[in-house]
Order: structure tokens, then C-alpha cells, then sequence
């Protein structure tokens, strides 16, 4: 968020909206962790054989997962000593040329922690051999030594850099994002079917076919279903598919002009959904297939968009116009102790529970760019909130990732609606989509 003068805040948003910002504070997540972030070095590892030709793929997808975590400060690669280390009897005493840990302690490297290593043709499988070693520790045992087995071409390469990677992220507490997928809609073949692609934007696959208008993708906590809502039968209907094979599942839907918004219960038992049966929409629950379906919440306003609290499963949020303009509720998933979250002003919706059970993500009409949506993170125990995009378009349809330390969502910061992610500090911006209009991301489970 960039720095505004105490002044500056004041004239354009007036006092009481400037306690809002500065008190704002306290609802940003801390991704570095409580050591702070360590500096890593990664050198080029090299491979024996017929593996050395997959070490392009190797190592840029192994710096690459290491860097986007959030978690680590990548030290350049221009500032390594002229030797690298690929195994612990590698390693010296003494100082000098890059094989001793105090050559990357030292400046101008300055690491904290250095993963090095080698790979291997052993019989026709590509084998890694994976170190990871604090530096200002010499003579000690890696931290983290490992081997990985992956077919001798470039897919394998990629997978054993996708689990080295995630066992150098998981010694800081952090969880990797490689197996993870983002669903969403995309215009691209002239209808809005469901897509899904890698966290990275790579492997996009079209999921459905019916040339009609599908929305509002879901995923399953485990990833195995993903819910959407599709008008191919007319009016709006509530879909399930296999997320693997892309067979459509079975979900009675009620006889009602609108059923729309699904989401998953945190045990994936249940769906949760919003229906008009009743005349105006409301929140329902229902089992997998759509039976024994019950009304949640009684409003004579429309009521969309629940999402369950993934540590207090008898917790939802949602968004409700009973106090005028779309704002964002919380309450029982027995309709009970209704709480607004949004101070009423703007308007704002699509909520996001991150996996921690207090950070909400939504999109709000306040803010730096009042008028415009933006993305908004809200610490629900305080309702301290702060802005993570601002000046760049429109952007919606927030949604965390499975680690809780990255989001996607949708931006029209190029003119065109594209899906983005970034960390939850607003930093590491990048655009996964490039052709047609794609939005409303749901970032899950792979499966």
C-alpha cells in the first residue's frame, strides 16, 4: 500500500475514514513468519548423464517455487562465489572459492540458508539427490537431505523441483502450492464455460462444453468436486462434476427462478447455496446431491454467496443487501447471530475465509479508489481491514489459496478481465490468463 501523507488522507477521505486506514494495520497477515524471511541461496544444480539435460527445467521451476512462496529472500545468483557445492563432502573447513558454508555466510552473499545438490541417470530414472544446510553452522548436518525419483525427461524434472522445493518450504512452516488448482470462468471459445489451470497459469483445460453461460465455480476441500451454477437448462442451476474425470455428478435442484452461488461445507459433505424458491434468494443447505435441502437464512433482503468458516464449521459468511447496499454478514449456519462485517458504506461482496478462520477476503467499493472494486482484507476478531489493490481497474471475486499466504482474483487492470494471484501483502503480482475474459477464480486442492 503506498504511503500517504496523514494530510493528504484526511482532505480526500475525512477523519473518521482515516482512523479506519491507519488502524487497518493490524489485519495484515504476516508471511514472513516470526523469524523473518531467510536468505536463501539455490545454486545451479547439474546433472550426470542423460539428466543433465533436463536441468534447465530443474532449476527454474526449483528458484521459481522457492521465490513465489513468499516465504524466503532469493539471493541473486550474480553474487555466488565462482564454485558451488552439489554434496555435504563438497564441503570444507576453510574458507575460499564457494566450498566452504562461511563462503556463503560471508558477504557479498550473505545467505542464511543454501540448498544445493546433484542429479543422477540411474537406469533410466532421473534421481535428485537434495541438501539443505544453514551456512553459519559449519561442520553441522543438513538440515534437509533427500532423494526424489522422477521419469528422465522434462515432466520429471519439474516434479522432483515441485517436491524438493516443497520440503525446503515446509522447514519454515510454510506448505508449497505445486498439485494446488485454480478454477474459473473463461470466455475464451466465445461462452462462458469452467476452466481450470496450475497455480502458476500453466496446464489450462476447459472443463465444460455446453456453450452456454457457466459461473461461479467451487472446489471441495479435498478437491475432488468442484459446484458451479450453469444456465444451459435455462434458468440458473446449480452443477457438480468430478474434478478429475469432468463427469457431471448428480444435484437436485429446487424448482425456483434462480439457485446460484454453491460452496462447500469444510468437510465436503454438505453444499451451501442461495435460492430463490421463496421468492426472493436466500441461503439453503443441502446434502452432496442436492436432497434434504433446508433454508438458512429468513431476510426479505437478497442473501448470496455463503462460505463456512474452515476452523469454526458452524460459521459462515455471506453477503446481504438487509441494510441497503451489498454488504458482508456473519452468522450461525443455523440462521442465527447475524453480524454485519462492512461498516454499510460502498458496496461489498464475494467473501473468502482464509484457512486461518479469522482473515476474510472481499471486494469493496471504498477505500483509496472509492467507486471502483477492490480487493480488501479484513481481520473478522478486530474488523481492522486493509486494502491490497488500488488505482488499477476493477478487482473481484477474491480467493485464497490453500497455503493462506497467497490469493487469486480477477482484474481488469490490463482492460481486459484477467484472473491474477499475489501474496496477502499485495506484493508478487502476477497475471495467469491472457485470452478472453476470465473470472471468478476458486483456488483449491489438486486432485
Amino acid at each position: 500500500m503506498k504511503k500517504i501523507t496523514v494530510l493528504a488522507l484526511t482532505l480526500a477521505l475525512g477523519s473518521f475514514a482515516l482512523f479506519r486506514i491507519l488502524d487497518a494495520q493490524d489485519a495484515k497477515i504476516n508471511i514472513n513468519g516470526p523469524g523473518g524471511q531467510p536468505a536463501l541461496a539455490v545454486i545451479d544444480f547439474r546433472g550426470s548423464g542423460a539428466a543433465q539435460a533436463q536441468m534447465s527445467a530443474f532449476n527454474g521451476t526449483l528458484f521459481t517455487d522457492l521465490q513465489t512462496s513468499g516465504i524466503f529472500k532469493m539471493v541473486p545468483k550474480s553474487l555466488y562465489p565462482l564454485q558451488n557445492p552439489q554434496r555435504p563432502e563438497d564441503l570444507r573447513p576453510a574458507s575460499g572459492q564457494g566450498m566452504a558454508l562461511a563462503d556463503w555466510a560471508g558477504s557479498p552473499v550473505n545467505a542464511s540458508h543454501l540448498a544445493y545438490g546433484y542429479t543422477a541417470d540411474q537406469n533410466g530414472t532421473l534421481v535428485l539427490y537434495g541438501y539443505l544446510n544453514v551456512t553459519n553452522a559449519p561442520g553441522s548436518q543438513p538440515l534437509l537431505f533427500k532423494r526424489y525419483f522422477g521419469s528422465l525427461d522434462e515432466g520429471g524434472a519439474r516434479k522432483v523441483a515441485h517436491e524438493f522445493a516443497a520440503d525446503i518450504i515446509a522447514q519454515f512452516g510454510g506448505a508449497s502450492l505445486a498439485g494446488t488448482k485454480i478454477y474459473f470462468v473463461s470466455s475464451r471459445t466465445g461462452a462462458k464455460e469452467i476452466w481450470s489451470m496450475d497455480y502458476d497459469g500453466s496446464n489450462q483445460k476447459q472443463l465444460t462444453f455446453n456453450r452456454s453461460i457457466n459461473i461461479e465455480p467451487a472446489v471441495s476441500p479435498d478437491g475432488t468436486r468442484v459446484a458451479y451454477v450453469s444456465f444451459a437448462k435455462g434458468t440458473p442451476r446449480i452443477m457438480v462434476m468430478d474434478s478429475s474425470s469432468g463427469r457431471t455428478l448428480q444435484f437436485y435442484n429446487q424448482q425456483a427462478s434462480l439457485n446460484s452461488s454453491p460452496s462447500f461445507s469444510q468437510d465436503g459433505g454438505k453444499i451451501y447455496y442461495s435460492s430463490s424458491v421463496s421468492g426472493t434468494a436466500q441461503i439453503y443447505v443441502a446434502d452432496l446431491d442436492g436432497r434434504n435441502f433446508r433454508r438458512i437464512s429468513n431476510s426479505r433482503a437478497v442473501e448470496v454467496e455463503p462460505k463456512i468458516n474452515p476452523k469454526s464449521p458452524g460459521t459462515m459468511a455471506f453477503s446481504s443487501g438487509r441494510s441497503g447496499p451489498e454488504q458482508i454478514y456473519q452468522g450461525n449456519t443455523d440462521g442465527g447471530d447475524v453480524q454485519q462485517l462492512t461498516d454499510g458504506t460502498g458496496e461489498a461482496s464475494n467473501p473468502s475465509w482464509n484457512p486461518d478462520g479469522v482473515h476474510l477476503l472481499y471486494a469493496w467499493t471504498r477505500g483509496y479508489a472509492q467507486g471502483a472494486f477492490n480487493i480488501f482484507l479484513m481481520d473478522t476478531a478486530s474488523r481492522h481491514y486493509d486494502q491490497l489493490t488500488s488505482g488499477a481497474g476493477r478487482n473481484e471475486n477474491p480467493s485464497w489459496a490453500p497455503d493462506g499466504r497467497h490469493l487469486c482474483f480477477m482484474s481488469t487492470r490490463t482492460g481486459s478481465a484477467q484472473i491474477w494471484t499475489m501474496l496477502a501483502d499485495g506484493t508478487q503480482l502476477k497475471r495467469l490468463t491472457t485470452t478472453g475474459q476470465n473470472l471468478s477464480p476458486a483456488w483449491g486442492k489438486g486432485n
